[in-house]
């Protein structure tokens, strides 16, 4: 087949499977199957529905793309490069998966303008895309007004078959099936395989179907190869469903044009090599050299330069009408927008004294949310299903609901992973939306794919979780974290912080809210708990500090988290009525604390000249780095019991009386 024979959208199509089918190749790795298949219904998305500016990425305005399937990453680098975005120039094409390039192995937000979120596991695509499309309804219902529609943006999706396998991703579609959101459209790269070979050995349910009782709108487009105007008519048609979020299924064959290898597991993630490629050459009729981009297919797709300045240029005239209609409102869209804060919200976070009576931090925490919410209008989040645990619940709003999206309670249901991606998607919106969301801290586990991709994603999402030790009681075991909290402080860019009374609760909610670049997961007590002498707010941004003190050097730091620093501050007292010389510590976090510069490290907690011993309700690990190798800690190293929580408590030996005696212990 000559050249001269393929019409401009064959062009343009072969041009995005081959820059894939060539970058691939040039790495020796990555998945071509994925583009070679679904570039034809990713041509007709990009060149003729979605809105968005090649020259200004961040356009708030634009439509959201979101490669759920985040292997066949080269089809979003080829769309990137053909539209025109600096970002992703034809150098970082043939630097595909190498070192220093903005063309990783997987789509990052971070590394890649043009690249909403940061996807890889499947299945968080599309959860985030249902975070996306709930924060334009939320911003819609709040901005919008009857003359003057300022947001007004879809969230499209190219998901796979391994993404409708994940669980993940049924948490989240349901959801976006309850909430009817209709600017949600989906477009599933039906191909029938996965690594392992055809899909038929392990996922034969008719996922049109299942979609179908989530409550979506469903189509289905039986050529995906080769029906375009069928893709661009289901397209339009789900567009025109207003009430409801559309999955298209597109119906394509992996690795289309490769004689060898296509409709095989033998593309999904392997270069197609230098005799397949050379005859995939040779059937698709592309007689263009490696890398090299018709000059018709390339000036045809770099209109949407131009077409993007002019969607944004309209959309700012908007804005701009919208500022002399509506100042105030305008005020606040643009603040939140630029990110920045309300002048002195911080005023507004509660203070405690150790005269009040003490309660539990997770109604410290509750106490907070509702002092802060009415002076941060983007505060936005809720609970799987444990509101009235978590303590979430926003006073001063309902409930986010279909027709009701201008509220700021979310009802996620019991959905952890779901909610921990959604809340992903809402913090990434660029809307300056601040998301949290709760449950209870065992349940993190149910969740740790979601928050490992908040701190890589660089999400400023907030965690909630309450019920942070063996101290919750009758639950049991299944329900008490042990090793939960060494785990989730594995995780790079990820502030753990556990608040010891009502000050470091609003200390940890200071910090949470000004992160917008990395999550921040707070752990807070069902047992009451003191408001301890010497705390503060602003403490809890040095991560440990000194609650009391010696005269001169001390004997042994008691270090504690928590509901432990009670104990420590107790069994302090004692050891000190016995003529010890002690210091109290107490260690909201460690994260922040090892951001200190070292002398401040060294005044609170000095390598040498003092015993230390840590106290926490969880395992040890971790622990040595700062109590040393000369130190101890009073931990638990098994699992809990099912019994009242002062009990289980006592039993473990998280007491003031073996504080006091591993003290002894420790200092001979």
């Amino acid at each position: 087949m000559a050249v001269a024979t393929q019409t401009l959208e064959e062009l343009c199509i072969n041009s995005i499977r081959f820059l894939a089918i060539d970058a691939v190749e040039k790495a020796s790795s990555g998945h071509p199957g994925l583009p070679m298949g679904a570039a034809p219904m990713a041509y007709v998305l990009w060149d003729k529905f979605m809105r968005f500016n090649p020259k200004d990425p961040a356009w708030f305005n634009r439509d959201r793309f979101v490669l759920s399937a985040g292997h066949g990453c080269m089809l979003q680098y080829a769309l990137l490069y053909l539209t025109g975005y600096d970002s992703v120039t034809l150098d970082d094409i043939k630097e595909f998966r190498q070192w220093g390039s903005r063309t990783p192995g997987h789509p990052e937000n971070f590394e890649t303008p043009g690249v909403e979120v940061t996807t890889g596991p499947l299945g968080q695509g599309i959860a985030n895309a249902v975070g996306l499309a709930m924060a334009e309804a939320h911003m819609a219902a709040r901005f919008n007004q009857p003359d003057t529609t300022l947001v007004d943006h879809y969230t499209y999706v190219i998901l796979g078959d391994g993404c409708n396998m994940e669980g993940v991703s049924g948490e989240a579609c349901s959801l976006a099936g309850h909430l009817g959101l209709g600017k949600l459209i989906a477009l599933y790269d039906d191909n029938h395989i996965s690594i392992d070979g055809s899909t038929d050995i392990s996922f034969t349910e008719d996922v049109a179907k299942r979609f179908e009782a989530y409550g979506w709108h469903v189509q289905h487009v039986e050529d995906g190869n080769n029906d375009l105007d069928g893709i661009a008519k289901a397209i339009e048609a789900a567009k025109a469903v207003t009430d409801r979020p559309s999955m298209i299924k597109v119906t394509t064959t992996i690795g289309y044009g490769s004689p060898n290898k296509q409709n095989t597991a033998g593309v999904h993630g392997a270069a197609l090599g230098d005799d397949e490629i050379k005859l995939t050459r040779e059937n698709l009729g592309w007689s263009y050299g490696d890398f090299e981009t018709p000059k018709d297919a390339l000036d045809h797709m770099r209109k949407a330069i131009e077409r993007g300045a002019s969607y944004q240029a309209e959309w700012e005239e908007t804005l701009a009408k919208y500022r002399t209609k509506y100042p105030e409102a305008a005020a606040e869209f643009e603040r939140m927008l630029s990110g920045k804060l309300p002048e002195g919200w911080a005023d507004a976070l509660p203070t405690f004294t150790p005269d009040q009576k003490g309660t539990a931090t997770r109604k410290n925490s509750q106490a907070t949310l509702n002092a802060i919410a009415p002076v941060l209008p983007e505060l936005i989040g809720g609970s799987a299903d444990l509101t009235h645990s978590n303590l979430t619940e926003l006073k001063i709003s309902g409930s986010f609901q279909k027709g009701a999206y201008e509220n700021r309670n979310l009802r996620f249901g019991v959905r952890e992973h779901g909610m921990g991606a959604i809340c992903n998607g809402i913090a990434l919106h660029n809307s300056g939306l601040i998301p949290y969301c709760a449950t209870f801290l065992v349940f993190t586990d149910y969740m740790r794919a979601a928050i490992r991709l908040s701190a890589l994603a660089e999400a400023g999402v907030i965690y909630v979780m309450t019920h942070d030790s063996i101290g919750l009681g009758e639950d049991g075991p299944t329900h008490q974290p042990v090793e939960t909290i060494a785990a989730l402080r594995a995780i790079p860019n990820l502030t753990v912080i556990r608040p010891a009374d009502g000050n470091e609760t609003s200390g940890a909610y200071k910090i949470a809210v000004e992160s917008r670049k990395a999550p921040t997961l707070m752990c807070f007590s069902r047992q009451n708990l003191p408001n301890l002498d010497g705390s503060s707010i602003d403490a809890v941004a040095k991560g440990a500090y000194i609650l009391s003190d010696s005269d001169g050097t001390p004997d042994i730091i008691l270090v504690g988290t928590g509901s432990e620093v009670e104990l420590c501050v107790e069994a302090g007292k004692q050891l000190t009525a016995e003529g010890k010389k002690v210091r109290v510590v107490s260690m909201p976090s460690w994260e922040l604390f090892d951001a200190q510069d070292e002398s401040y490290r060294e005044s609170v907690l000095p390598k040498t000249g003092s015993k230390k011993l840590a106290v926490e309700a969880g395992i040890s690990m971790g622990w040595c780095r700062y109590v040393g190798s000369d130190g101890d800690v009073v931990s638990i190293e098994t699992f809990g019991r099912s019994a009242p929580g002062d009990t289980v408590m006592k039993e473990f030996g998280f007491t003031v009386e073996n504080v006091v005696a591993r003290a002894k212990k420790l200092l001979g």
